[in-house]
Order: structure tokens, then C-alpha cells, then sequence
């Protein structure tokens, strides 16, 4: 039994200063809103978002403090890595509660008897990916997934009279169930195996432990994480979801939630089973020309914006696992810097482009229209010729086309992939994004040259048309000059390999 003044001694709680206030100021926030009415509501808005700024403050401090600290007996960690990553979870929740705004208020999710659940969930939802950042134990990163999903499943379900949405959450709450299931099967084995769940006991253990078991266990927790990820064979989700899912819903999904999946794949494979890279590695090369291949060519056929999109981002996950497979070269780990930087740039380029994709579907969407159809979009380079140029950059950015931030983070994952001598894995890496470029240019084709259908005036509150633009001259901006953010990315991973 652990000593209990052991334990007060080793719960250092400034590492997760941030935790703490983000679960009291989402607590006080569903609690003020009871009170508040439908005319106030923008109140909860505004508090969601100082919640937010908060916790961006708290953490950007331990970020520029660059140190690593563990705290609740090894089961959290501070570190420059998930820190970074943290960061961007913010900002990605603080711009898809800002796109949302409107959206949610047309189709009365923040009124009736749903009040500010929406933003409540939202915040309940990244306190889980935090959680699963900083896991630095296989029972912490499952609660933190736990946290997150049971959030996100019911944020899916959130306008219950709306046949779809509750089809689409009744869809991912089973399979998500099962993923999870799989996933806590898994880490059972490895348990049994290594008799520890702490990651750093489980890696130095994991090396003289009973390979059958850990092989076992290592493919349900991979099974799980892939689910989570949106990977090939475990995507059947993702199309009906995001189709089925309110938009605002759908980007709560296909942002942040990425940034902390990719914080999992860290933590469990590269941090706890080092020892089994060759084994890991090869289950992830598979995943990822399988999401590659089938996300690029079924989103050839689609067209509903938001499938395509899902398709999309199964297909984008694919690079993130190459670069995840490129690490470790015959026993050589002098590629993981560079290859695990790669794949977080990748994660983070994929979900700043993401928010504004979705951004601009929401705002050309209004009371009883939904903008879910490719042909929605025509002629909206004669209706908001700034708004065009913006959803034009973030598809090039999609595409891989230079200089826009997407190309960069391919270029950096198919050189991790070069450099393990898979030559043939960075071509047909190459050659199913040269696929996927079709779909992203048919949507460029139809906002700029087809004649507009719907020559409604588009409706836009100004910190919206603000962030939007912010978001994408960012993707620009960042894809011509992209050292700062890549060499961060690389500080951080090396700062959280050497730790």
C-alpha cells in the first residue's frame, strides 16, 4: 500500500494549475448559466472564452519554463512537448467557440432547454484531452479519453430533435465503446506482462517481459488509438459522424481531438514501448497507406462537403502515422527528433486548416440551411471574394500545395520517410496526395467558376470575419516561413525524448 505522506509529498500541483481552474471555472460557468436568460446567454460565450485565455496563460508560463516535471506519483507530466500541444488545444477550442457562436444560437442549441451545455461540454471535453497530453500512466491517458469522448458523445446527440445528429451519436458512441473496450483490453495485457501502468516502469520492464502477451496487448492498444485517430480499418465513423453532427459539433471532433491523439501515440508507443518500434512501426506503415489510399480515393466520390472532409482528414492521419513509423531505423534512433517533429507539425498544420475549412462552411450556413453540399459553395468568389481566398488557401494547404503551411508539413514528413530508406513508402505517399489534390481543386473550381445558386447576403458577426481571416493569412504565413514553429516542435521533442 502507498504511504499516504509519501503520496501528499510527490502531489505537486503546479503542473496542473491549468487542469484545476479549467474543471472549477467549467463547473462555476454550468452553474452561472442556470440563472442567466436566453437573452444573456452571450455571457456564457464570454466566459468560455476567458476560461480558455486562463488556462493558455497558466500553461504558456510552464511552456517558456521548459522543464519537465512529474507530479501524482509519476501518473501526470509537465513537459515542452505536451505543453506545446496544450497550446494549440486552445487555441483550436477558443476559434471553433467563436465560429460556433452563431451556428449554435440559429439552431437553438443554447436555448430552450439546452443552455449553455454546448460550451460547458466543449470545456469538459479539452479538460480530457489535456489529461491525456500529460498521462504519463496508461490509467490516466484512458481517463482523459474517457473524459473526452463521453463529452463529445453528447455534444453529437445535442439538438435531440434532430433525427441525424442522434443517428450520428448513437454511430459513435458504439463504436467508440468498442475502441475503448479494445483499448483497455490492451492495456490489461500490458499490465500482466509488465506489471506495471506507469509509461517510463512499462518501457524499462517491457524489455525482459513475456513478448506474446505485450504483442497481443500492443495490438489492441493501437486498435484503439487508430480508432481515435480516424485511421483505416477503424474510420467507419468518421464520414457519418461528421455528416450527422451539428458542423459546430464537427469541428469540436476533427480539431483538437487530433492533437491529443497524437500526444497518446507519444506517450503509449514511443515513451512506454520503445523496446517493440519495430513491431509498432510496421502496424502503423500499414495503417497509414490503407488511411492514404482509401481516404483519397472515396473522397473522390463525395459530395457533402463534410464527408469529404472526414474522408480528408483519414487521409491526412495517414502522414502523421508515416512519419510515426520513420522514428526508429534497424535499432538507429537518430531519425525520431525529426520524425516525431514532423509528425506534430503535421498534427498541428492539419488542425489549423481543419478550423478554417469548417470555419467557412458555418458561415455561409444560416437558419434552416445547412452549407453541406460541395455545389453550396458556387459562385463564392463573386459573393465574398476575401472569404473565397481564404477557403482557397486552406484547400491548397490540404492539397500540399507550396507555399501554403501543408506542403511544408508533407515535405517534412516524406523526408523523415526518406531517411529510414523506404524510398517507395514517400512515393506512393506522394502519389495518393496527388489523388487527393482533385477533390481539393473541384472545390476551388466550383467557388470560383460556377455561376452562384444562392445569392443571399452572407451574414457574418465581425469576430468571426476576424478570425477567419486571421486563420487563414496563418496557414499562408506559416507554410512561407515555417522555421519557428517547426524548430519548436523539434526543441519540444527532443526536450520530451530526453526526459
Amino acid at each position: 500500500m502507498t504511504n499516504p505522506l509519501l503520496a501528499a509529498a510527490d502531489t505537486n500541483l503546479v503542473p496542473v494549475y491549468a487542469e484545476i481552474f479549467l474543471l472549477i471555472a467549467a463547473s462555476a460557468i454550468l452553474l452561472i448559466d442556470l440563472y442567466l436568460k436566453k437573452s444573456n446567454r452571450n455571457v456564457t460565450y464570454y466566459l468560455s472564452l476567458l476560461t480558455v485565455i486562463g488556462c493558455a496563460v497558466l500553461t504558456g508560463a510552464d511552456f517558456v519554463d521548459g522543464a519537465t516535471v512529474y507530479t501524482f506519483n509519476h501518473m501526470y507530466v509537465s513537459d515542452p512537448m505536451g505543453n506545446l500541444l496544450k497550446l494549440f488545444t486552445y487555441l483550436a477550442v477558443a476559434i471553433t467557440l467563436v465560429y460556433s457562436r452563431q451556428y449554435a444560437t440559429e439552431r437553438g442549441m443554447l436555448s430552450g432547454n439546452l443552455g449553455g451545455e454546448f460550451y460547458v461540454l466543449a470545456l469538459f471535453a479539452m479538460l480530457g484531452q489535456m489529461i491525456m497530453i500529460s498521462g504519463n500512466s496508461m490509467l490516466s491517458i484512458y481517463l482523459g479519453l474517457e473524459l473526452m469522448s463521453l463529452s463529445l458523445y453528447a455534444l453529437v446527440a445535442l439538438r435531440r430533435d434532430h433525427a441525424t445528429s442522434t443517428e450520428a451519436s448513437m454511430k459513435y458512441f458504439i463504436l467508440g465503446a468498442l475502441a475503448s473496450g479494445f483499448m483497455l483490453y490492451g492495456i490489461s495485457m500490458i499490465y500482466g506482462a509488465t506489471g506495471s501502468l506507469d509509461v517510463n516502469e512499462i518501457a524499462a520492464r517491457a524489455i525482459n517481459a513475456d513478448s506474446t502477451i505485450l504483442t497481443f496487448g500492443l495490438v489492441f492498444v493501437v486498435a484503439g488509438m487508430a480508432f481515435k485517430l480516424g485511421a483505416v480499418p477503424f474510420h467507419m465513423w468518421a464520414p457519418d459522424v461528421y455528416q450527422g453532427a451539428p458542423t459546430a459539433v464537427t469541428l469540436l471532433l476533427g480539431g483538437a481531438p487530433k492533437l491529443a491523439a497524437f500526444a497518446m501515440l507519444m506517450r503509449v508507443l514511443v515513451e512506454g514501448l520503445p523496446s517493440m518500434a519495430a513491431d509498432w512501426q510496421q502496424m502503423l506503415m500499414v495503417l497509414a497507406v490503407l488511411s492514404l489510399a482509401i481516404g483519397n480515393l472515396t473522397a473522390i466520390a463525395q459530395t457533402n462537403i463534410k464527408r469529404l472532409l472526414a474522408y480528408s482528414s483519414i487521409a491526412q492521419m495517414g502522414f502523421v502515422l508515416l512519419a510515426m513509423m520513420a522514428g526508429v531505423v534497424g535499432g538507429d534512433t537518430s531519425n525520431m527528433p525529426a520524425a516525431y517533429s514532423a509528425a506534430m507539425y503535421s498534427s498541428i498544420t492539419y488542425v489549423l486548416t481543419t478550423l478554417g475549412s469548417f470555419g467557412v462552411i458555418m458561415m455561409l450556413a444560416r437558419s434552416g440551411f445547412e452549407a453541406e453540399q460541395i455545389a453550396d459553395f458556387k459562385g463564392l468568389g463573386r459573393r465574398s471574394p476575401w472569404f473565397a481566398i481564404v477557403m482557397t488557401v486552406l484547400m491548397f494547404s490540404l492539397a500540399g500545395v507550396p507555399p501554403m503551411m501543408g506542403f511544408m508539413a508533407k515535405w517534412a514528413v516524406l523526408q523523415a520517410v526518406a531517411n529510414t530508406g523506404m524510398i517507395w513508402l514517400a512515393v506512393v505517399a506522394v502519389l495518393f496526395s496527388l489523388i487527393g489534390a482533385f477533390y481539393y481543386l473541384r472545390v476551388v473550381k466550383t467557388m470560383w467558376f460556377d455561376e452562384a445558386v444562392d445569392t443571399t447576403p452572407i451574414a457574418t458577426p465581425a469576430d468571426m470575419r476576424l478570425a477567419l481571416s486571421i486563420n487563414g493569412i496563418a496557414v499562408l504565413v506559416l507554410g512561407i516561413v515555417p522555421g519557428a514553429l517547426l524548430g519548436t516542435c523539434l526543441q519540444a521533442i527532443r526536450a520530451t525524448l530526453a526526459a
